[in-house]
């Protein structure tokens, strides 16, 4: 007998915490398009069995690529970069799966934003030969910001314009001289002493903090409110010295990596990665053109995490600031397109992916573009089907007994 939606999204997200789980559930309340962004899960178990697109060339993809899963960030070079920016999923899979994933983040969020169907499908129709076009060219290319246009280069310019300083008073208070997390139930949390003692001790055995120990050392630490799939899994701000001087303190953002939705759906041979967030790290580092700064995997306790820089909300392509313009969003899209392309080629040859060779040849078929239209369609019209549910159910309190056994459970807050 099948299970109903409802009990699926509750077995999947079993044991996470129970503050940031209902935030989740919130925001996969609002739109279709919102629930798929935090139903991964689902998406790749309703995959076909013998999907054509599972015949396409093999890519170290995103697992999460959605229109949202894109924005600008500081690299670790110090400058600024457009690009795919979310990797929890990520896996050797086919390229299929995020190009079907990607045109179903589509036609979901076009039609949130009040266009109709008909101008989703050409946001798609226009994604697809933007994407084609690129891989037949057979170059890897990257976002810059003297070429990027419209929304693009509005996120660039942002990134290059903050200052540390202007971070540091958005996200921080001082408080009797000492500087201090912004706890304002949005964007952080308060955290127990035992927690941030158990950040502070792991970050102090990481590696880099053994090489830049001044640097790492930690002044505060809070849980952090981010993402939509990843509410609930533990994630923290940590404030360290940094540079040194009150504006010269640094921001990071420690993340915990939880088990791929995707693999388990695959046949595929994977690499034995030392822990989820090697293979996190591991795969963003090959397809993204440079890597956000301080970027790293982290061991606390047998969980593992992902470190790096903080990168601010703002700084994500969110949709519904475009609603309006329609032509700047159009472009954007056709940026993203030619991101997923360019990470493909980027990442050619390496430990069983495609070679740039079979990139191109693959961007001059035309065979797989109706099964992925085809599913994208079928696809799209489940994931309202499923919204429907879910939202009857969470109305009728159906998830309040999960959030309840879960305050109950935790005595101390984590990270």
């Amino acid at each position: 007998m099948a299970l109903s939606v409802v009990t699926r999204i509750l077995r999947f997200n079993e044991g996470r915490e129970p503050q940031r789980l209902a935030l989740k559930y919130e925001a996969m309340r609002r739109s279709p398009f919102g629930f798929f962004r935090g139903t991964a899960h689902l998406f790749y178990r309703d995959w076909p069995a013998g999907s054509p697109m599972d015949h396409s060339p093999l890519a170290w993809v995103c697992g999460d690529l959605h229109l949202e899963n894109f924005g600008s960030y500081k690299g670790q070079n110090g400058l600024a970069y457009f690009d795919m920016n979310d990797f929890d999923e990520a896996a050797l899979a086919p390229a299929g799966r995020d190009l079907a994933r990607f045109a179903t983040s589509t036609l979901l969020a076009i039609t949130d934003l009040g266009l109709s169907a008909a101008e989703a499908r050409a946001f798609g129709h226009q994604a697809h030969l933007a994407y084609t076009h690129a891989l037949r060219l057979g170059k890897p290319m990257w976002v810059e910001r003297a070429t990027a246009r419209g929304l693009v280069k509005q996120l660039l310019r942002r990134v290059k314009r903050r200052t540390q300083s202007d971070l540091l008073a958005e996200r921080t208070v001082v408080l009797r001289g000492r500087r201090r997390l912004r706890i304002d139930g949005r964007r952080a949390l308060a955290m127990s002493a035992e927690s941030a003692h158990q950040v502070e001790r792991a970050l102090a055995h990481a590696h880099v903090s053994r090489e830049a120990p001044d640097f790492y050392r930690v002044i505060d630490v809070a849980r952090r409110i981010a993402g939509t799939g990843s509410l609930g899994l533990q994630r923290a701000v940590i404030l360290v010295y940094g540079y040194g001087g009150r504006d010269g303190n640094v921001l990071l953002d420690l993340k915990e990596a939880a088990p791929s939705a995707l693999s388990p759906t695959l046949r595929i041979r994977q690499p034995r990665w030392t822990s989820e967030a090697d293979r996190v790290v591991s795969i963003q580092r090959r397809v993204q053109a440079v890597s956000p700064a301080l970027l790293q995997p982290l061991r606390l306790g047998r969980r593992s995490y992902i470190l790096r820089e903080l990168q601010p909300s703002e700084d994500r392509l969110a949709l519904a600031r475009v609603r309006d313009d329609r032509q700047r969003l159009e472009v954007a899209h056709r940026v993203m397109a030619e991101v997923v392309a360019w990470g493909q080629l980027r990442s050619s040859g390496h430990q069983g992916s495609a070679t740039a060779d079979e990139w191109i040849e693959f961007g001059h078929q035309r065979s797989w573009s109706y099964p992925l239209f085809d599913f994208t369609r079928w696809y799209a019209d489940l994931v309202r089907d499923y919204w429907k549910e879910f939202s009857e159910a969470y109305d009728d309190g159906a998830f309040e007994a999960q959030l309840h056994a879960g305050r109950r459970r935790r005595r101390a807050p984590a990270t």
